[in-house]
């Protein structure tokens, strides 16, 4: 059925050691929705991801509709390793490994993938040699894999210059109106997704505030959420 939400999450907790990182948290994400989830550090948002990825233990319920694609934070891998990007493509393309060859049919896939982002032009360049912005295209183009329903990116745009945060989000953009994608960002720069979002979920350990984003984006509302951290505006003065 169309009309059913895509993402359904239930009173789901998450402890760690007797300590709650995330508490009772419930929200439902239709098809074809952007939201973003926001809040300081440490608040639970890479948990909560973590949670629909079914990589930690929670208390609740969470109903997945879909695909899941993923973009994690930081890329633990090793930068110096010889690797390009399409044989990183390939990595995640092909079940046989990578150093027997890449197949025509996962270099065509890599290479299909890549221009999807706009990343086309780095598929011979060396992985450890990316800028962030760079590497960020390479990761999406690997999410896209699958063709997933709903996708995850946890701060996406963390380490890019702000030109290519720009493009980054309209890139997603793109990918939820072209693919009916829905997606779920987690930043914790209010600003950056306030223009490109359907909805805003305010996460401190448990759930602060949801709705509109231009709704939330009062001074007042913010301090409620992060107890008046400053950075939440982040690059707002250069809008």
């Amino acid at each position: 059925m169309a009309d059913e939400p895509l993402l359904q999450l239930t009173n789901v907790t998450v402890e760690a050691g007797g300590k709650a990182l995330v508490r009772d948290v419930s929200f439902t994400l239709g098809r074809g929705e952007m939201i973003a989830l926001i809040g300081p550090n440490g608040a639970g948002k890479t948990t909560l991801l973590r949670a629909i990825l079914g990589m930690v233990r929670y208390r609740g319920k969470i109903a997945i509709g879909g695909r899941i694609g993923y973009v994690p934070q930081r890329l633990q891998y090793d930068r110096t390793l010889p690797m390009t990007v399409l044989e990183f493509m390939a990595l995640t393309l092909q079940s046989s490994p990578v150093m027997f060859g890449i197949r025509r049919a996962t270099r065509r896939r890599a290479l299909e993938l890549l221009e999807h982002v706009g990343a086309t032009r780095l598929a011979r360049s060396s992985l450890g040699g990316l800028s962030g912005g760079e590497l960020q295209r390479v990761m999406l183009a690997g999410a896209l894999h699958g063709a997933p329903e709903l996708l995850l990116l946890d701060e996406p745009a963390a380490g890019v210059d702000i030109e290519g945060e720009a493009t980054f989000l309209e890139l997603i953009h793109r990918q939820v109106h072209e693919r009916g994608a829905t997606v779920v960002l987690v930043s914790h720069d209010l600003s950056v997704v306030s223009d490109i979002t359907d909805r805003v979920i305010c996460l401190n350990v448990d759930l602060k505030c949801e709705g509109k984003a231009k709704d939330l984006l009062t001074a007042e509302r913010i301090a409620e959420v992060f107890g008046g951290h400053k950075a939440v505006y982040g690059h707002h003065h250069h809008h």
